[in-house]
């Protein structure tokens, strides 16, 4: 972040706390709402930019409502592709622990399909004692910590993504229930697309490692060899320096950049009730370092890039 950006976020009333040397921090001394001017949300994207994930303690005036008015104004709200919004809302997705939404894999969200989103935003609504925390990492700093020899190899790889993976095979203590929403809900209609393994980040020119759960296999290599490339580069993106650890407290809210991250939420809690509430905002087609772009392979090829 430039000098400028500093004094930008400063005359709006922002103080930017780091919370990990890689990644994240908290922004404090703003309220989140859809009447932001445009100096304030440029002002934050340009710091999600560098800390790829933001957090906001305190935002308990946000409702269903008016979350959907801030990302609204953020970007272009996107509807996941299979699973129900909220009742009576337009965009949310809630993930309640009592009706199986506990994300604790590794994953960058919806990278089944070719432009998937740019950001997510999560509110916190209710959380447990304890536990329940959810982490990020920094695929970024993976790929710069890869040695030159991995890089080459990592710049020049494809693998499919997909969300008709093996369910049980990412979560423990998978209830057969869970596997049965899991395949008449989440892969109710099946979507598989091919990403390059190193995408271009498109407003800072970084390049990202684009592994997680919904990665099926590495194009042009045998299931063996794709299962150990997978977990060469996917150990690289989940090394605890390239990662952040946040604390829930109702109200709080995060911001990511989902083109540069990955996350995983804590399955820690036991019975304890967690609900969150996420708004994703439309991305465009990734393209890898050689100037080529994502392809659909399933369904028919239809973009849903942002306008």
């Amino acid at each position: 972040m430039t000098a400028n950006d500093n004094q930008t976020l400063a005359a709006l009333g922002f103080e930017v706390v780091p919370v990990a040397g890689r990644i994240g921090a908290e922004v404090r001394g703003i309220k989140l709402s859809g009447t932001l001017d445009a100096r304030a949300l440029g002002a934050l994207r340009e710091t999600l930019n560098r800390y790829k994930v933001l957090f906001f303690r305190g935002q308990t005036h946000l409702d269903d409502v008016t979350q959907e008015a801030f990302a609204t104004a953020l970007g272009k709200p996107l509807a996941h592709p299979t699973v129900p919004v909220k009742q009576g809302s337009s965009w949310l997705l809630e993930l309640d622990s009592q009706y199986g939404g506990r994300a604790n894999s590794w994953h960058t969200d919806i990278t089944f399909l070719d432009a998937y989103p740019w950001a997510s935003i999560l509110r916190a609504v209710v959380v447990p004692a304890a536990g329940g925390d959810t982490v990020w990492a920094n695929t970024a700093a993976a790929y710069q910590e890869l040695s030159p020899e991995l890089k080459s190899l990592a710049d020049n790889l494809w693998a499919l993504h997909t969300n008709d993976y093996d369910y049980a095979a990412v979560r423990r203590d998978i209830t057969d229930e869970q596997i049965k929403r899991h395949k008449e809900v989440f892969a109710s209609t099946v979507y598989e697309t091919e990403h390059p393994l190193v995408h271009v980040h498109p407003e800072t020119g970084e390049r990202h490692l684009l592994t997680g759960h919904f990665l099926k296999r590495i194009l042009g290599v045998s299931s063996a060899d794709s299962a150990r490339l997978f977990s060469v580069f996917q150990d690289h993106v989940t090394r605890l320096e390239n990662t952040v650890r946040w604390r829930w407290a109702v109200g709080d809210v995060a911001i990511w950049d989902n083109r540069a991250t990955q996350h995983y939420a804590v399955n820690d809690y036991g019975d304890e009730h967690r609900v969150m509430r996420r708004v994703t905002l439309a991305g465009e087609v990734p393209v890898g370092v050689d100037g080529r772009r994502s392809r659909t392979v399933k369904p028919a090829p239809v973009s849903i890039a942002a306008e």
